[in-house]
């Protein structure tokens, strides 16, 4: 074989293996989870943004993520909890609905009251964890903290990647920096929640959990 003829060879192995390449980059999409069947519960667990302070009940995200799938979401936010009171509350949510989703977004009040940015993320973690040892799919949500440059918390990111779980971390930035979505300093208003809703709902899309 020439010169020439080797190189225009291995010029056109290159490009099998890039095409091959970019073929299994692009099959290889973010986390699965299971497709939803019409008796499976999804549990949205966290604090007040997931309770829905600053919207009535049905404007609250997990009511909205509802309609927007088709398929009921139980709302289990309680305003002002800690994570570490949320990791010790999830065995009970847990028991009770026995979910076959839970959407986790815990964190927020621990960034409010100076809490140990460290110690929320293991607890987070760990709910995490617990969630997956009972084989439960978890969509984990990232919080924002306050300040002058609100941007979300790095940790909740690098926890979805460790337990490959499907995540969202930009919506809530976007509404924390919108005045008009914003009931107060720290909660959404209706529009605000419903762009959670919306986000949280293209996740399950993406993730195979729904049509």
């Amino acid at each position: 074989m020439t010169s020439r003829k080797r190189r225009v060879c291995a010029g056109l192995c290159i490009l099998a293996l890039c095409g091959l390449a970019a073929w299994v980059f692009v099959g290889c999409g973010g986390p699965d989870l299971p497709l939803l069947e019409s008796e499976d519960v999804i549990v949205a667990f966290g604090d007040s943004l997931t309770q829905g302070v600053g919207a009535d009940q049905s404007e609250a995200y997990p009511a909205v993520l509802g309609e927007l799938i088709g398929h009921p979401v139980v709302n289990a936010g309680v305003s002002g909890e800690l994570s570490r009171q949320g990791l010790t509350r999830l065995p009970r949510v847990l028991d009770r609905y026995k979910p076959a989703i839970i959407i986790i977004c815990s964190g927020g009040n621990d960034f409010l009251r100076g809490e140990s940015e460290e110690r929320m993320a293991e607890n987070v973690r760990k709910m995490v964890e617990m969630a997956q040892a009972r084989e439960i799919g978890v969509v984990l949500v990232g919080v924002p903290r306050p300040g002058l440059l609100l941007a979300t918390a790095p940790c909740y990111e690098a926890i979805a990647a460790d337990f490959d779980v499907p995540y969202e971390g930009q919506v809530l930035h976007e509404i924390m920096s919108s005045r008009p979505l914003k009931s107060d300093r720290v909660h959404p208003n209706a529009k605000g929640y419903r762009l959670l809703a919306e986000a949280v709902a293209e996740v399950l899309r993406d993730a195979g959990a729904v049509d």
